[in-house]
């Protein structure tokens, strides 16, 4: 019984990092809880990261700047924060990703416990196969339930006062038609996107150290 636990393991530990991706559909597909179990901790992990404070802004790849053609004004922000104008409205909008990525972790891990593999040889064939499948599957969920985390946040670092004063008193703002709604779409669209990235940065890397997910597969085999 433990040998075949072993030999369990150790397959699915192989699959998981690419070595056999011409597997039949049927035996990868019985990978599901091994998967999601790497899945889960490469998503716990970007989330962590995220959460911490200025790590959207820090992180040029995915920082948060303001939608569409005010990406721009992004940059010219900068001269209106120096001169005391406004609030560092692009830094509240990367604060406010931070804080619901805090908030985000059981979401991430609902939709991946709730994540049916269909075609599991695409899962296991890539580095950041499974964060692919998981956004393709469930990004539209995800972005409903991470869309009130991310207007919450924006209300609390004062981002929505600071576009309220800016589209008010400023031309700079003025007539591009940007509401709180549509602020609220653009960031979390961004931090959905950064949070990706970075889950499958975390996967790519579980899945660089086969030994260690092996250890991990064993013990949900075991469950």
């Amino acid at each position: 019984m433990t040998s075949s636990i072993v030999v369990r393991g150790f397959l699915a530990a192989t699959l998981l990092v690419g070595t056999l991706s011409a597997a039949p559909p049927a035996a990868a597909q019985g990978l599901g809880a091994p998967v999601k179990s790497i899945l889960g901790d490469a998503s716990d992990s970007a989330l962590d990261k995220l959460a911490q404070p200025g790590a959207f802004y820090a992180d040029k790849a995915i920082r948060i700047l303001l939608p569409g053609p005010l990406k721009k004004a992004s940059k010219l922000l900068k001269y209106t924060d120096q001169a005391g104008l406004t609030g560092n409205l692009t830094k509240s909008l990367n604060d406010a990703a931070g804080l619901a990525a805090k908030e985000a972790k059981p979401i991430f891990r609902s939709a991946i416990n709730d994540m049916t593999l269909q075609d599991g040889v695409s899962v296991v064939s890539k580095s950041d196969g499974a964060t692919r499948y998981l956004e393709e599957s469930a990004g539209d969920d995800l972005q409903a339930k991470v869309r009130p985390l991310v207007a919450a946040a924006l209300g609390k670092v004062g981002a929505f006062d600071q576009l309220d004063k800016l589209g008010a008193g400023s031309s700079l703002l003025s007539g591009a038609g940007l509401s709180r709604d549509g602020l609220t779409d653009s960031v979390t669209d961004q931090a959905l996107k950064g949070i990706f990235q970075y889950i499958g940065t975390e996967e790519a890397k579980l899945r660089a150290n086969p030994l260690d997910a092996g250890k991990k597969l064993l013990k949900t085999l075991k469950k």
